[in-house]
């Protein structure tokens, strides 16, 4: 190499020179600033929907909460009453009415929908493309609006001979049954409804679960000798813990906010018989326009539902980690 080529490389900085700090300054820019791109890019992402929840979802949160402390008078002015509202809502005997309904309901709905969803996922778990055909059709009613189901079991559900469900009972000598408009028997009809939409729902959250158990363990246990029984309750059950985990979480949610199918089907009868929490918030802040009393039990119900998910949330982390 000549002696040109030599010189006409810039001379390396000494230690300590102005220039040398000053080119590790820029790159620490350079590599703070690109970091901070890198972290900010996912938020930008997220903006609209946080955008949107914000607007649509935690406002109008804050805002009942608020006004569970108002008596709520449109036009009028509103005017701070305090607690009133939830001394109101604990002697409300119609409200502890409601509470026992959907507390019954949310038992009944999730553990009977866990347990159909469970025996449909062992029955339907599979890659033939004959059983996706046959899970696809038993899908369908969960992608149903529940009102149009709810329209459509109202019509099956006819009280009279004539009724669909009434006639086929009726070959077995049984009936005709009042269902909806029984007092007896609305509260089982709306549950059997519910059941009949919810149970395909978890069928797939199990199927998720099955398809992810390691094979390994099942030829493990056939080796041992174990029959269909013993591998379900040694391998099966134990490896869908996390699942069922979920599924339950998702189920009490979906339980406890129970709105449509009696909205639509029976409006909290005959006689309050199925009378929930959420519909009887709805009649009461529209029909009565009591709008405070109404955001206070809507309050209450949120409280409710955030302390019953962390505990399973809890419950959950304790058994993975036991």
């Amino acid at each position: 190499m000549t002696q040109l080529e030599f010189s006409d490389r810039p001379a390396p900085s000494p230690p300590g020179s102005t220039r040398g700090r000053t080119r590790r300054s820029s790159e620490g820019r350079r590599a703070r600033t690109g970091a901070a791109k890198r972290a900010l890019t996912p938020w930008g992402f997220l903006a609209p929907a946080l955008a949107f929840f914000a607007v649509f979802k935690f406002w109008p949160i804050f805002h009942g909460i608020y006004d569970s402390f108002l008596n709520v008078r449109p036009y009028l002015g509103n005017q701070w009453i305090g607690a009133q509202n939830y001394h109101r809502a604990f002697h409300d005997m119609v409200l502890r009415t409601a509470v026992w309904h959907t507390v019954l309901d949310a038992v009944v709905t999730v553990a009977l929908s866990m347990l159909v969803g469970f025996l449909l996922a062992l029955l339907l778990e599979g890659p033939s493309r004959h059983v996706k055909l046959i899970r696809t059709a038993v899908f369908l009613p969960v992608v149903t609006a529940m009102v149009v189901v709810a329209q459509v079991w109202g019509i099956l559900m006819f009280p009279s001979q004539y009724g669909p469900l009434n006639s086929l009972l009726g070959y077995v000598g049984i009936g005709p049954l009042g269902f909806l408009t029984n007092t007896h028997q609305s509260l089982a009809s709306v549950m059997l409804i519910q059941i009949w939409k919810s149970a395909p729902y978890d069928m797939v959250i199990f199927i998720a679960g099955l398809a992810g158990i390691d094979r390994q363990l099942y030829e493990a246990a056939n080796i041992d000798g174990a029959n269909a029984w013993q591998r379900l309750r040694a391998v099966t059950l134990p490896s869908l813990r996390p699942i069922t985990t979920i599924v339950l979480t998702l189920g009490v949610i979906r339980g406890l906010r129970v709105f449509t199918e009696v909205y639509v089907l029976t409006n909290g009868g005959p006689a309050g018989s199925t009378q929930m929490i959420v519909p009887y918030t709805y009649q009461t802040a529209i029909q009565n326009s009591d709008l405070g009393y109404a955001s206070a039990i809507s309050t209450m119900l949120l409280f409710v539902t955030v302390v019953v998910t962390c505990l399973m949330l809890w419950w959950r982390a304790r058994r993975e980690a036991a």
